[in-house]
């Protein structure tokens, strides 16, 4: 059994309630096992490997392009 204690004010029989309502509620869906979204995924351009150095673009047509495409 938890206990809630109101440390100011004077809440009312209602918002005391409403309190005890809302940390049921959130108590029974932690409890429930309810799956957490999945992380999102990082983008390609935040990814720490990018900063290794790697072998650069041989020269030819359209190396420009590979010159600043994440590997």
């Amino acid at each position: 059994m938890v206990e809630i204690k109101v440390e100011r004010g004077r809440p009312t029989p209602e918002e005391l309630a409403a309190v005890v309502a809302l940390v049921q509620a959130r108590a029974a869906a932690a409890g429930a096992g309810e799956p957490e979204p999945p992380a999102a995924r990082p983008s390609g351009w935040s990814a720490p490997d990018r900063n290794l150095p790697r072998a650069l673009p041989r020269p030819a047509a359209g190396a420009w392009r590979m010159s600043a495409r994440p590997s």
